[in-house]
């Protein structure tokens, strides 16, 4: 349930935030006021994560060998024209009382990368399926059914795309252990095929630089 005092706090920070591209910042801030909050299953899984985000450097992780998770993660956001989302010192109260919030907001290009989702309508449709039937919060069922009718509407060209993600999103999601509960940042040296084959996740030559 979205937080009155938190929506005004966040109105207030939004427009600097924004404009001195703080965009993790916003992102925990908006999460934490809409009151997301995850399953309890979830939250007991998040618990050895509290307050861990260790900052990461686009820059600095393109320069890691080929096809690790790290600079396959950095060429992605790259070549999609984002930005890490970092949390400021000044925010770690919010960030260790709402883990979900924080590791979703976080994480969420690293479930791109890793599922083989794009950045387009139907590539979040396949992350929100995915991220639904992991359980992780109930306002995502919410915000599931509120896409699956905006987005072939926003998107028309993409709606075949779209449904086929969301299929396969779901799918991936109750096949695999609780992806929100992994350290990515610890293995961004690694291979990624080598990351998917451990999280028992499919395969994709999609984000390789050859």
């Amino acid at each position: 349930m979205p937080k009155p005092k938190r929506l005004l706090t966040l109105l207030r920070q939004a427009p600097n935030l924004i404009k001195e591209k703080k965009l993790g910042d916003f992102a925990l801030l908006k999460a934490d006021a809409l009151g997301a909050n995850a399953n309890p299953e979830v939250e007991a899984q998040l618990e050895p994560l509290v307050g861990y985000h260790p900052e990461l450097n686009i820059d600095a992780l393109l320069n890691l060998p080929k096809d690790t998770l790290g600079q396959t993660y950095a060429r992605y956001m790259k070549d999609n024209q984002l930005q890490a989302f970092n949390i400021s010192p000044e925010l770690e109260a919010i960030a260790r009382r709402n883990t979900f919030a924080l590791r979703y907001a976080v994480t969420h290009d690293f479930f791109h990368v890793l599922l083989d989702f794009d950045t387009s309508y139907a590539g979040e449709m396949g992350v929100l399926a995915f991220a639904t039937a992991q359980g992780y919060s109930k306002s995502q069922q919410l915000a599931l059914k509120l896409a699956t009718v905006l987005y072939p509407i926003l998107a028309p060209g993409q709606r075949a795309e779209i449904q086929a993600n969301k299929k396969r999103g779901w799918e991936l999601g109750e096949q695999v252990d609780c992806l929100l509960a992994y350290r990515f940042e610890a293995h961004l040296q690694e291979p990624l095929h080598q990351v998917r084959s451990r999280l028992g996740l499919p395969l994709s030559e999609t984000f390789s630089t050859d």
